[in-house]
């Protein structure tokens, strides 16, 4: 938003990806996370790489890292970006039951990164469930959001 109108929308009320060419290249990085709950058997089957979908969290990792890069294929109005770094990293919780997907993205542009790395953590998340639903459909995906981003004019923010 621009003081209290919408950047994606004209003065008509029409959508219209944002004019980005007179902004400041500056390094910009986002952090996103989301968790996928699980049945303890389920998340024992991914740890001990016994999915009969085979590694779990290496194909996890491989989408959202793909899923990063084609942001701008998947929502509309995001500008195609040449990141320069996206990883998606997995943290196991037993005692929960759970596996929290946290992806990092960065980009030295003139716009952010936080759709790409909001992206990367959905498709992972995604990943997991597919890999594994045919031992547990009761999955659920929780949490998706914006943990920091840095860079550009709105400065740094950390949740």
């Amino acid at each position: 938003m621009t003081g209290d109108r919408l950047t994606h929308l004209d003065e008509k009320g029409a959508a219209r990806m944002v004019d980005v060419g007179d902004k400041a290249v500056t390094s910009r990085t986002a952090v996103a996370e989301g968790v996928v709950h699980m049945k303890p058997e389920t998340l024992a089957m991914i740890e001990g790489g016994t999915a009969k979908k085979g590694d779990v969290i290496a194909t996890a990792r491989i989408a959202g890292i793909m899923a990063a890069k084609r942001t701008h294929e998947l929502i509309p109005l995001c500008h195609p970006l040449a990141l320069s770094k996206a990883t998606v990293d997995f943290a196991p919780d037993a005692a929960s039951s759970t596996i929290t997907v946290t992806a990092t993205v960065k980009v030295e542009g003139k716009t952010g990164v936080e759709m790409e790395a909001l992206t990367a953590v959905s498709v992972a998340c995604l990943t997991l469930y597919d890999m594994v639903k045919a031992v547990d459909r009761g999955m659920t995906i929780t949490d998706v959001r914006l943990i920091e981003k840095s860079g550009g004019k709105s400065g740094h923010y950390k949740a």
